[in-house]
C-alpha cells in the first residue's frame, strides 16, 4: 500500500517538474523569440537547420553561388531545430521551442534519476530545481548545443536507471534505448560517445555474484554497439559526401589548432598555417589543421601542457553561457548591467549546489574517509573562490576516493558526474576551454546535491 501511493507520488512529481521545466522555458521563449537572432555558432545552426528544413540537405550555400556538402559541424543539433522549422518555418522562436520541450524532457530525465538517489520529495525538490535552473532556463534562447546535450544524457541516464530495476526483455529494451540516446547525443555532440561505456559499465546493479564483471562488459559494449548504429547512416554519407568517413564531424583538426595556439585556454580565431591556406576541401582542411596541430604540440609540449590548467579553469570556473549569448545576440534588449546581473545569480546558485554536492558525496562513506575529509574541505574552500574548477576536480577525487566499490554501489548520478565532469575536464585540456562548453555538467552537479541514499544491490 505504501509502496503504491509512493508510486503515485512519484508520477504526480514527474508530471509537476516536466510542466514547471516546460513552462519557465516557453515564457523564456515567448521574451526572446523576437528580440534574439542567432549569433557565433548558433548562426550556422540556423542556418543548415533552415537548408534540411526545406530539402537542401545538410549542404552550405556560399556567396558566390556554389553549393557544397558540409560537415564541419555535427549534424544531430541543426536536424533537431529542422523539425520545428519544417512544422512552422524558418522563425528563430521554433529553434527556441525545440530547445524547451528537449529541456523539459531532460528534467523528467532528471527526476527520474533522483528516484533511485532521494527520497520522493527530495527528487521532486531537485527536479524543480533543475525545471528553473538560472543557467539551463535562459539559455533556452540560445541556438547552442550544449543545453541540448545535458538534456539527452539525463534521458539516457533516465534510462539506465530504468533498466537497472528491471528483469531480461525490459531491461534490454531500456538499455537500447539508452543507446540509442546516447547515439542521438553523439551526433549532437561527438565527444559524447566517450560516455556510452560508462553507461553500461553502471546499469548493473552491484552485486558480488558471479559473472558480474561480464555483464557489465557486455551492456557496454551493447550501449556503443547501439549508439554507433544509430550515427553509421551519417558516417556512411561523410564517405560518400565528405571524401572521408568522419563519425560525426570534420572539425577536430580546427579545434586542436585552436588549442594548441591558445594563449590563455579558449577560442581565439584560429591562425591559418601557410601549408593549408590553399587547402579548400572542408575534410582535408580539418586534416591539415591536424597535422598542423600535432607539429606545433610537437615542438613545445611542454608549453601546451602549461595551458591545460588554463583550459579547465575557463571551462568550470565560470558558465556564463546565457548571459553572454543574450548579450552577443543583442546588447539593446539585454545589456552589461543584466549580463552581470544573471552571471551572478549563475554563479551563486551552482556554487551553493556544488557545496551540497560536495558535502553528500564526502558524507557517503568509503575506505579513506581521511583523504575524503581533505578533498572535501579543499572543494568546498574553493567553491567560494574565482577557482571553482578546482572544487569540480576535487568532486572527481572525492568520489574516487570512496573508491570503486562504494561507486558500484552509489546510485548512478554519484559515478555518472564524476566520470561527466572528468570527461568534460579532459576533452577541452585536449582542444580549448569556454564557460559554455561546461555547461553539461550543471544538471548533474545540481542533482548530486540531493542525493540521500543508496540504490539497493542485488
Amino acid at each position: 500500500m505504501k509502496d503504491a501511493e509512493e508510486r503515485r507520488a512519484s508520477r504526480a512529481h514527474l508530471a509537476m517538474s516536466v510542466v514547471v521545466a516546460l513552462v519557465a522555458r516557453l515564457a523564456v521563449v515567448a521574451w526572446a523569440g523576437g528580440r534574439f537572432p542567432p549569433v557565433a555558432d548558433g548562426t550556422y545552426y540556423d542556418a543548415l537547420a533552415a537548408r534540411l528544413a526545406t530539402g537542401e540537405g545538410y549542404t552550405w550555400a556560399w556567396p558566390d553561388g556554389v553549393v557544397s556538402y558540409a560537415g564541419h559541424y555535427p549534424v544531430g543539433y541543426p536536424a533537431l531545430l529542422a523539425v520545428g522549422y519544417a512544422i512552422f518555418g524558418h522563425k528563430v522562436w521554433a529553434a527556441m521551442a525545440v530547445n524547451a520541450v528537449v529541456g523539459a524532457a531532460g528534467v523528467a530525465g532528471a527526476h527520474v534519476l533522483l528516484r533511485e538517489a532521494a527520497t520522493t520529495r527530495g527528487a521532486l525538490v531537485g527536479a524543480l530545481v533543475l525545471a528553473l535552473h538560472p543557467v539551463l532556463v535562459p539559455y533556452t534562447a540560445a541556438l547552442m548545443t550544449e543545453g541540448v546535450t545535458a538534456s539527452l544524457l539525463l534521458v539516457a541516464c533516465a534510462c539506465v536507471v530504468v533498466a537497472k530495476r528491471s528483469h531480461k526483455r525490459p531491461r534490454a529494451a531500456w538499455l537500447v534505448a539508452a543507446g540509442v540516446v546516447m547515439g542521438l547525443c553523439t551526433l549532437v555532440r561527438p565527444q559524447s560517445l566517450a560516455l556510452a561505456p560508462a553507461l553500461g559499465l553502471l546499469s548493473i546493479r552491484a552485486s558480488r555474484a558471479e559473472g558480474a564483471f561480464r555483464k557489465r562488459v557486455t551492456a557496454a559494449v551493447a550501449v556503443v554497439a547501439v549508439a554507433m548504429c544509430v550515427i553509421a547512416p551519417w558516417t556512411l554519407r561523410n564517405c560518400k559526401r565528405m571524401g572521408r568517413c568522419a563519425p560525426v564531424s570534420v572539425n577536430g583538426g580546427w579545434n586542436l589548432l585552436i588549442g594548441a595556439q591558445s594563449t590563455n585556454g579558449s577560442w581565439a580565431p584560429v591562425r591559418v598555417p601557410d601549408d593549408c591556406k590553399e587547402v579548400w576541401d572542408e575534410a582535408q582542411k580539418d586534416l591539415c589543421f591536424q597535422a598542423a596541430a600535432r607539429r606545433e604540440i610537437a615542438r613545445d609540449p611542454v608549453a601546451w601542457l602549461r595551458q591545460v590548467p588554463r583550459k579547465v579553469s575557463v571551462t568550470l570556473d565560470y558558465f556564463g553561457g546565457a548571459p553572454w549569448y543574450l548579450h552577443a545576440s543583442s546588447s539593446a534588449a539585454f545589456g552589461d548591467r543584466a549580463k552581470l546581473a544573471l552571471g551572478v545569480v549563475e554563479t551563486v546558485v551552482t556554487r551553493a549546489l556544488l557545496v551540497l554536492a560536495l558535502y553528500r558525496v564526502g558524507a557517503r562513506g568509503g575506505p579513506r574517509p581521511k583523504l575524503a575529509r581533505v578533498l572535501r574541505a579543499i572543494g568546498i574552500v574553493a567553491a567560494f573562490t574565482v577557482h571553482g574548477s578546482i572544487a569540480y576536480v576535487a568532486l572527481v577525487l572525492l568520489v574516487l576516493a570512496n573508491g570503486l566499490r562504494a561507486a558500484a554501489r552509489d546510485p548512478l548520478v554519484v559515478p555518472f558526474t564524476a566520470t561527466l565532469v572528468a570527461a568534460t575536464a579532459l576533452t577541452h585540456s585536449l582542444f580549448f576551454g569556454g564557460g559554455r562548453y561546461g555547461i553539461v555538467v550543471v544538471p548533474f552537479v545540481a542533482a548530486l546535491a540531493f542525493t540521500t541514499r543508496r540504490a539497493p544491490s542485488s
